[in-house]
């Protein structure tokens, strides 16, 4: 999969008997997970061009998209997550991130000690939390994604500047 696509949601199985489906939207605003079209599988095998959301449902939305006409099909394409072009997505303000464009970035203190990579980015309720792998770690550290923890990302760059709480790289 190229990496000029991120992932936007995934297809949570059959919504009824007439090929609609629950969908899942990790969108900031979820309906508009539709706008992004066209919509990918992460091996490109599939490609969605029409979404068309007719409702919601817990923990997400219903749907009918282009190619799933059948209870079967939604079914074949549960747990097949979605991914939208870079250039379909909206710009955002400079305080704010796709996940997608922070992992891979080198982290450092801020003496400019390399402290690692991020993996992944994760969110357990109160905030993101950068995975930072270091070399030679039998662990990855979370580093809280905070304006104090992390007072700059340099996309640019491919780097992080990381004032992480005392002991948290030890």
């Amino acid at each position: 999969m190229s990496d000029s696509r991120v992932i936007v949601g995934a297809i949570a199985g059959a919504f009824g008997v007439r090929g609609e489906v629950r969908l899942k939207s990790y969108c900031a605003e979820p309906a508009a997970i539709a706008e992004y079209t066209p919509l990918f599988t992460a091996d490109g095998a599939h490609s969605f061009t029409t979404i068309v959301l007719t409702g919601q449902t817990k923990n997400g939305l219903t749907a009918r998209i282009d190619g799933i006409v059948t209870k079967e099909d939604a079914d074949a394409l549960k747990g097949t997550d979605l991914y939208a072009k870079r250039e379909c997505l909206p710009s955002l303000p400079d305080d704010e991130f796709y996940h997608a464009d922070l992992i891979g970035l080198t982290v450092f203190d801020t003496g400019g000690v390399a402290l690692g990579t991020v993996r992944a980015v994760q969110n357990h309720g109160a905030t993101d939390l950068l995975e930072v792998h270091s070399p030679g770690a039998r662990s990855s550290v979370l580093l809280p994604f905070t304006q104090a923890a992390v007072p700059t990302v340099d996309l640019a760059s491919g780097r992080i500047i990381a004032d992480p709480p005392a002991g948290l790289f030890e």
